[in-house]
């Protein structure tokens, strides 16, 4: 099978066959794949979206995406499920802070969020992702204890599915929207990606990639590299 160009230069995502990533935390894909056991992610996710299969490629991206781009990824995704005038939740904003300067203080903030959170705020799976993004369940005594395998991955593909079915008769462009927006985040972007709620031609607003963010150095905040996240200010 040749590989679409929109499936190169994926330098974040994980170099093992796709096959091991899912294997070693128990992940499945639902839809069968005729790719060999050590087909890398590109050509896996080349095969999904020719069979249609938009959630098992969300899946995979999941777990291939670096914990801090998944997390990212997910707080994207759980913006999505916000009115367009509502301020962040607490978890999810403790979550976009950790992300753009992870660190003790801002895990702590979102293990603090996700233990706070209403238990059917979904943005709570940010907060839960990224106080679990270093591999154990959380900062002080958590951090003796490992986080469930896949912990980040599954929740970041549990705010995508969200994502795409808010509106059923839209799922299919939105699946597509989340796949693109993971595929720039995997390229080293921040998941910017043509919005297919705006007219054609327009641009969603550009979120800062989590990279860039960090290389804006201690105290200057977000916005020194790029516009902050949607709706949320600079870190300091």
């Amino acid at each position: 099978m040749t590989r679409p160009m929109r499936f190169e230069g994926l330098r974040k995502l994980s170099p093992e066959p796709a096959a091991k990533i899912l294997a070693g935390v128990g992940a499945v894909l639902e839809t069968p794949v005729e790719a060999p056991a050590r087909a890398l992610v590109p050509e896996v996710l080349a095969e999904l979206e020719a069979k249609g299969a938009t959630v098992d490629m969300l899946r995979l991206l999941a777990h291939a995406l670096p914990p801090r781009e998944a997390v990212w990824w997910a707080c994207l995704s759980a913006r999505d499920l916000l009115p367009a005038d509502r301020a962040a939740p607490t978890p999810l904003a403790a979550a976009e802070a950790w992300v753009l300067r992870p660190g003790p203080e801002t895990r702590a903030r979102a293990r603090a969020a996700l233990e706070a959170a209403h238990h059917l705020d979904d943005t709570s799976l940010c907060a839960m992702a990224a106080s679990m993004a270093d591999g154990t369940l959380g900062p002080g005594e958590l951090d003796d204890y490992p986080a469930p395998p896949g912990a980040v991955a599954g929740a970041a593909h549990a705010l995508a599915v969200l994502s795409m079915f808010r509106d059923a008769e839209r799922a299919a462009a939105q699946g597509a929207w989340l796949v693109a927006r993971a595929l720039d985040i995997a390229r080293g972007g921040g998941g910017r990606a043509p919005d297919p709620s705006l007219d054609a031609g327009s641009e969603a607003g550009t979120d800062p990639a989590p990279e860039a963010a960090a290389d804006a150095g201690p105290g200057a905040g977000p916005g020194a590299a790029v516009r902050s996240a949607p709706g949320t200010e600079a870190a300091s």
